[in-house]
Protein backbone atom coordinates (compact mmCIF):
# COMPACT_ATOMS: atom_id res chain seq x y z
CA UNK A 1 0.00 0.00 0.00
CA UNK A 2 2.84 2.34 -0.79
CA UNK A 3 1.25 3.83 -3.89
CA UNK A 4 -2.05 4.53 -5.52
CA UNK A 5 -1.66 2.51 -8.70
CA UNK A 6 -1.48 -1.14 -9.67
CA UNK A 7 -1.30 -4.10 -7.33
CA UNK A 8 0.83 -2.52 -4.59
CA UNK A 9 -2.33 -1.86 -2.61
CA UNK A 10 -2.97 -5.63 -2.41
CA UNK A 11 -0.41 -7.29 -0.15
CA UNK A 12 0.53 -10.83 -1.12
CA UNK A 13 2.35 -12.76 1.58
CA UNK A 14 5.99 -13.63 0.88
CA UNK A 15 4.98 -17.27 0.39
CA UNK A 16 2.29 -16.37 -2.14
CA UNK A 17 4.41 -13.78 -3.95
CA UNK A 18 7.34 -16.20 -4.28
CA UNK A 19 5.08 -18.96 -5.60
CA UNK A 20 3.46 -16.67 -8.17
CA UNK A 21 6.83 -15.34 -9.33
CA UNK A 22 8.08 -18.90 -9.82
CA UNK A 23 4.89 -20.09 -11.55
CA UNK A 24 4.04 -22.48 -8.73
CA UNK A 25 0.41 -23.32 -7.92
CA UNK A 26 -1.59 -21.08 -5.59
CA UNK A 27 -5.24 -21.37 -4.51
CA UNK A 28 -7.19 -18.51 -2.93
CA UNK A 29 -9.53 -19.10 0.00
CA UNK A 30 -12.22 -16.76 1.31
CA UNK A 31 -12.35 -15.57 4.91
CA UNK A 32 -16.10 -15.01 5.37
CA UNK A 33 -16.53 -18.68 6.20
CA UNK A 34 -13.92 -18.21 8.94
CA UNK A 35 -15.31 -15.05 10.54
CA UNK A 36 -19.03 -15.49 9.88
CA UNK A 37 -19.81 -18.93 8.47
CA UNK A 38 -18.61 -21.33 11.16
CA UNK A 39 -18.87 -21.30 14.95
CA UNK A 40 -15.82 -20.91 17.18
CA UNK A 41 -13.48 -22.75 17.63
CA UNK A 42 -14.45 -24.87 14.61
CA UNK A 43 -13.83 -21.95 12.28
CA UNK A 44 -10.12 -21.72 13.05
CA UNK A 45 -9.73 -25.50 12.95
CA UNK A 46 -11.29 -25.66 9.48
CA UNK A 47 -9.29 -22.66 8.24
CA UNK A 48 -6.04 -24.34 9.27
CA UNK A 49 -7.20 -27.68 7.88
CA UNK A 50 -7.90 -26.22 4.44
CA UNK A 51 -4.51 -24.48 4.29
CA UNK A 52 -2.78 -27.67 5.43
CA UNK A 53 -4.61 -29.71 2.79
CA UNK A 54 -3.39 -27.38 0.05
CA UNK A 55 0.21 -27.50 1.28
CA UNK A 56 0.05 -31.30 1.46
CA UNK A 57 -1.02 -31.28 -2.20
CA UNK A 58 1.94 -29.10 -3.16
CA UNK A 59 -0.10 -25.90 -3.48
CA UNK A 60 0.37 -22.59 -1.66
CA UNK A 61 -2.77 -21.41 0.18
CA UNK A 62 -3.76 -17.75 -0.12
CA UNK A 63 -6.46 -16.95 2.40
CA UNK A 64 -7.80 -13.50 1.56
CA UNK A 65 -9.06 -10.82 3.93
CA UNK A 66 -8.52 -7.32 5.25
CA UNK A 67 -6.48 -7.06 8.45
CA UNK A 68 -5.99 -3.66 10.03
CA UNK A 69 -7.03 -2.03 6.77
CA UNK A 70 -4.52 -4.06 4.73
CA UNK A 71 -5.98 -6.24 1.95
CA UNK A 72 -4.06 -9.50 2.28
CA UNK A 73 -3.71 -12.36 -0.18
CA UNK A 74 -2.14 -15.00 2.04
CA UNK A 75 -2.41 -14.71 5.80
CA UNK A 76 0.09 -15.45 8.55
CA UNK A 77 -1.00 -17.81 11.34
CA UNK A 78 -1.55 -14.75 13.54
CA UNK A 79 -3.69 -13.06 10.87
CA UNK A 80 -5.76 -16.23 10.48
CA UNK A 81 -6.33 -16.46 14.22
CA UNK A 82 -7.27 -12.78 14.39
CA UNK A 83 -9.82 -13.29 11.63
CA UNK A 84 -11.30 -16.33 13.39
CA UNK A 85 -11.37 -15.06 16.96
CA UNK A 86 -11.64 -11.27 16.72
CA UNK A 87 -14.81 -9.50 17.70
CA UNK A 88 -16.29 -7.01 15.28
CA UNK A 89 -14.77 -8.46 12.10
CA UNK A 90 -16.79 -6.93 9.28
CA UNK A 91 -18.07 -8.75 6.21
CA UNK A 92 -16.74 -7.04 3.09
CA UNK A 93 -17.85 -7.30 -0.50
CA UNK A 94 -16.05 -5.30 -3.20
CA UNK A 95 -17.98 -2.11 -2.43
CA UNK A 96 -16.86 -2.28 1.23
CA UNK A 97 -13.13 -2.61 0.56
CA UNK A 98 -12.37 1.15 0.31
CA UNK A 99 -14.06 1.81 3.65
CA UNK A 100 -12.37 -1.13 5.37
CA UNK A 101 -8.99 0.02 4.08
CA UNK A 102 -9.44 3.69 4.92
CA UNK A 103 -10.69 2.98 8.45
CA UNK A 104 -8.11 0.32 9.31
CA UNK A 105 -10.81 -2.31 9.83
CA UNK A 106 -10.61 -6.07 10.04
CA UNK A 107 -12.92 -7.51 7.39
CA UNK A 108 -13.63 -11.00 6.09
CA UNK A 109 -14.02 -11.09 2.32
CA UNK A 110 -17.00 -12.51 0.47
CA UNK A 111 -16.70 -14.51 -2.74
CA UNK A 112 -16.79 -11.25 -4.72
CA UNK A 113 -14.11 -9.46 -2.69
CA UNK A 114 -11.94 -12.57 -2.47
CA UNK A 115 -12.06 -13.12 -6.23
CA UNK A 116 -11.28 -9.46 -6.89
CA UNK A 117 -8.31 -9.23 -4.51
CA UNK A 118 -6.91 -12.63 -5.42
CA UNK A 119 -6.93 -11.80 -9.11
CA UNK A 120 -5.32 -8.41 -8.45
CA UNK A 121 -2.47 -10.30 -6.82
CA UNK A 122 -2.19 -12.70 -9.77
CA UNK A 123 -3.93 -15.77 -8.33
CA UNK A 124 -5.97 -17.67 -10.91
CA UNK A 125 -7.74 -20.41 -8.90
CA UNK A 126 -10.11 -19.89 -5.97
CA UNK A 127 -12.01 -22.46 -3.87
CA UNK A 128 -15.16 -21.68 -1.91
CA UNK A 129 -18.34 -23.39 -0.71
CA UNK A 130 -21.27 -21.94 -2.61
CA UNK A 131 -21.69 -18.76 -4.64
CA UNK A 132 -24.16 -16.02 -3.91
CA UNK A 133 -26.80 -15.35 -6.52
CA UNK A 134 -30.30 -14.10 -7.23
CA UNK A 135 -32.57 -14.12 -4.19
CA UNK A 136 -36.07 -15.48 -4.27
CA UNK A 137 -38.49 -12.70 -5.10
CA UNK A 138 -35.75 -10.61 -6.70
CA UNK A 139 -38.14 -9.50 -9.44
CA UNK A 140 -39.63 -7.17 -6.86
CA UNK A 141 -36.63 -6.48 -4.61
CA UNK A 142 -33.74 -6.51 -7.14
CA UNK A 143 -31.84 -8.50 -4.50
CA UNK A 144 -28.85 -10.07 -6.23
CA UNK A 145 -25.46 -10.96 -4.82
CA UNK A 146 -22.47 -8.84 -5.82
CA UNK A 147 -20.74 -12.16 -6.54
CA UNK A 148 -22.38 -12.29 -9.97
CA UNK A 149 -21.31 -8.96 -11.52
CA UNK A 150 -17.87 -9.30 -9.94
CA UNK A 151 -17.37 -12.71 -11.55
CA UNK A 152 -18.47 -11.16 -14.84
CA UNK A 153 -15.42 -8.88 -14.79
CA UNK A 154 -12.83 -10.99 -12.95
CA UNK A 155 -10.83 -13.60 -14.88
CA UNK A 156 -10.45 -16.22 -12.16
CA UNK A 157 -11.49 -19.87 -11.91
CA UNK A 158 -13.84 -20.51 -8.98
CA UNK A 159 -14.44 -24.04 -7.72
CA UNK A 160 -17.73 -24.22 -5.84
CA UNK A 161 -20.65 -26.50 -4.99
CA UNK A 162 -23.03 -24.38 -7.07
CA UNK A 163 -24.98 -21.54 -5.48
CA UNK A 164 -26.55 -21.56 -2.05
CA UNK A 165 -29.75 -23.59 -2.24
CA UNK A 166 -31.69 -20.92 -0.36
CA UNK A 167 -31.48 -18.76 -3.52
CA UNK A 168 -33.33 -18.77 -6.82
CA UNK A 169 -31.03 -21.19 -8.64
CA UNK A 170 -32.77 -20.96 -12.02
CA UNK A 171 -32.61 -17.16 -12.03
CA UNK A 172 -28.97 -17.25 -10.92
CA UNK A 173 -28.02 -19.52 -13.81
CA UNK A 174 -29.83 -17.18 -16.20
CA UNK A 175 -27.91 -14.20 -14.79
CA UNK A 176 -24.58 -16.03 -15.08
CA UNK A 177 -25.37 -16.71 -18.73
CA UNK A 178 -26.36 -13.10 -19.38
CA UNK A 179 -23.21 -11.83 -17.66
CA UNK A 180 -20.99 -14.07 -19.78
CA UNK A 181 -19.67 -16.21 -16.92
CA UNK A 182 -18.58 -19.67 -18.07
CA UNK A 183 -20.16 -22.48 -16.02
CA UNK A 184 -18.72 -25.98 -16.23
CA UNK A 185 -19.85 -29.08 -14.38
CA UNK A 186 -17.01 -31.16 -13.01
CA UNK A 187 -17.84 -34.72 -14.01
CA UNK A 188 -21.55 -33.91 -14.21
CA UNK A 189 -24.16 -32.33 -16.45
CA UNK A 190 -26.27 -31.35 -13.45
CA UNK A 191 -25.79 -28.11 -11.54
CA UNK A 192 -25.09 -28.86 -7.87
CA UNK A 193 -27.24 -27.41 -5.11
CA UNK A 194 -24.69 -26.54 -2.40
CA UNK A 195 -26.02 -28.77 0.42
CA UNK A 196 -27.43 -31.08 -2.28
CA UNK A 197 -25.67 -33.01 -5.02
CA UNK A 198 -27.89 -31.42 -7.64
CA UNK A 199 -30.29 -28.52 -7.90
CA UNK A 200 -32.59 -29.92 -10.58
CA UNK A 201 -30.96 -27.82 -13.31
CA UNK A 202 -28.66 -28.93 -16.12
CA UNK A 203 -25.28 -27.59 -17.27
CA UNK A 204 -24.33 -27.30 -20.93
CA UNK A 205 -20.61 -28.00 -20.53
CA UNK A 206 -18.57 -30.47 -18.50
CA UNK A 207 -14.93 -31.08 -17.60
CA UNK A 208 -13.65 -34.56 -16.88
CA UNK A 209 -10.31 -33.74 -15.31
CA UNK A 210 -8.22 -30.79 -14.07
CA UNK A 211 -6.28 -30.62 -17.34
CA UNK A 212 -9.53 -29.92 -19.19
CA UNK A 213 -10.23 -26.98 -16.87
CA UNK A 214 -6.69 -25.66 -17.37
CA UNK A 215 -7.27 -25.87 -21.12
CA UNK A 216 -10.40 -23.78 -20.77
CA UNK A 217 -8.46 -21.20 -18.75
CA UNK A 218 -5.86 -20.99 -21.51
CA UNK A 219 -8.54 -20.62 -24.17
CA UNK A 220 -10.19 -17.83 -22.16
CA UNK A 221 -6.83 -16.04 -22.01
CA UNK A 222 -6.37 -16.46 -25.76
CA UNK A 223 -9.73 -14.74 -26.24
CA UNK A 224 -8.85 -12.06 -23.68
CA UNK A 225 -12.03 -12.80 -21.77
CA UNK A 226 -12.35 -10.83 -18.54
CA UNK A 227 -14.97 -13.06 -16.90
CA UNK A 228 -14.66 -15.99 -14.52
CA UNK A 229 -14.91 -19.70 -15.08
CA UNK A 230 -17.16 -21.37 -12.50
CA UNK A 231 -16.36 -25.04 -11.93
CA UNK A 232 -19.42 -26.59 -10.31
CA UNK A 233 -18.28 -29.53 -8.18
CA UNK A 234 -21.13 -31.53 -6.62
CA UNK A 235 -21.02 -33.31 -3.30
CA UNK A 236 -21.33 -37.09 -3.70
CA UNK A 237 -24.92 -38.17 -2.93
CA UNK A 238 -23.77 -40.00 0.20
CA UNK A 239 -22.36 -36.73 1.58
CA UNK A 240 -25.24 -34.38 0.81
CA UNK A 241 -27.83 -33.14 3.26
CA UNK A 242 -30.91 -35.37 3.20
CA UNK A 243 -33.02 -33.85 0.37
CA UNK A 244 -36.35 -34.30 2.18
CA UNK A 245 -34.94 -32.63 5.30
CA UNK A 246 -33.48 -29.85 3.17
CA UNK A 247 -36.78 -29.10 1.44
CA UNK A 248 -38.73 -29.10 4.71
CA UNK A 249 -36.30 -26.77 6.48
CA UNK A 250 -36.10 -24.43 3.48
CA UNK A 251 -39.87 -24.04 3.37
CA UNK A 252 -39.97 -23.34 7.11
CA UNK A 253 -37.06 -20.89 6.94
CA UNK A 254 -38.56 -18.93 4.05
CA UNK A 255 -41.89 -18.72 5.81
CA UNK A 256 -40.24 -17.48 9.02
CA UNK A 257 -38.17 -14.89 7.15
CA UNK A 258 -41.35 -13.62 5.49
CA UNK A 259 -43.16 -13.52 8.84
CA UNK A 260 -40.36 -11.40 10.28
CA UNK A 261 -40.39 -9.09 7.27
CA UNK A 262 -36.75 -9.76 6.43
CA UNK A 263 -35.48 -8.44 3.12
CA UNK A 264 -32.10 -7.80 1.53
CA UNK A 265 -28.80 -8.35 3.33
CA UNK A 266 -30.17 -9.98 6.53
CA UNK A 267 -31.99 -12.76 4.65
CA UNK A 268 -29.05 -15.00 3.74
CA UNK A 269 -27.43 -15.16 7.21
CA UNK A 270 -30.87 -15.71 8.75
CA UNK A 271 -31.67 -18.61 6.41
CA UNK A 272 -28.25 -20.23 6.84
CA UNK A 273 -28.50 -19.95 10.63
CA UNK A 274 -32.02 -21.37 10.53
CA UNK A 275 -30.74 -24.31 8.48
CA UNK A 276 -27.96 -24.99 10.95
CA UNK A 277 -30.25 -24.95 13.98
CA UNK A 278 -33.12 -26.87 12.37
CA UNK A 279 -30.84 -29.54 10.94
CA UNK A 280 -28.98 -29.83 14.27
CA UNK A 281 -25.71 -29.00 12.58
CA UNK A 282 -26.12 -31.37 9.62
CA UNK A 283 -26.15 -28.48 7.13
CA UNK A 284 -22.95 -27.10 8.65
CA UNK A 285 -21.21 -30.42 8.19
CA UNK A 286 -22.42 -30.65 4.58
CA UNK A 287 -21.03 -27.16 4.01
CA UNK A 288 -17.64 -28.17 5.41
CA UNK A 289 -17.58 -31.33 3.30
CA UNK A 290 -18.32 -29.26 0.20
CA UNK A 291 -15.52 -26.80 0.96
CA UNK A 292 -13.04 -29.63 1.55
CA UNK A 293 -14.00 -31.22 -1.76
CA UNK A 294 -13.73 -27.92 -3.61
CA UNK A 295 -10.33 -27.15 -2.11
CA UNK A 296 -9.04 -30.58 -3.16
CA UNK A 297 -10.26 -30.07 -6.73
CA UNK A 298 -8.93 -26.50 -6.86
CA UNK A 299 -5.51 -27.82 -5.84
CA UNK A 300 -5.53 -30.26 -8.75
CA UNK A 301 -6.61 -27.52 -11.18
CA UNK A 302 -3.90 -25.16 -9.91
CA UNK A 303 -1.30 -27.91 -10.36
CA UNK A 304 -2.51 -28.52 -13.92
CA UNK A 305 -2.44 -24.79 -14.68
CA UNK A 306 0.87 -23.74 -13.16
CA UNK A 307 3.97 -23.89 -15.37
CA UNK A 308 6.35 -24.16 -12.41
CA UNK A 309 4.69 -27.14 -10.76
Amino acid sequence: MNGRDGDERVIASAEVADALAAGRPVVALESTIIAHGLPRPRNLEVARELEDALRAAGVVPATVGVVGGRPLVGMSPADLERMATGDGVAKASVRDLPVAMATGADAATTVAATAYLARRAGVRVFATGGLGGVHRGAAGTFDESADLPTLARTPITVVCAGVKSILDVAATLERLETLGVTVVGYGTDRFPGFYLSESGHSIDWQAGDPAAVAGMMSAADDLDLRSAIVVANPLPPAEQLDPALHDRILAEALAEADRRGLHGKPVTPFLLDYFQRASQGASLEANIRAVRSNVALAARIALAWSPGR
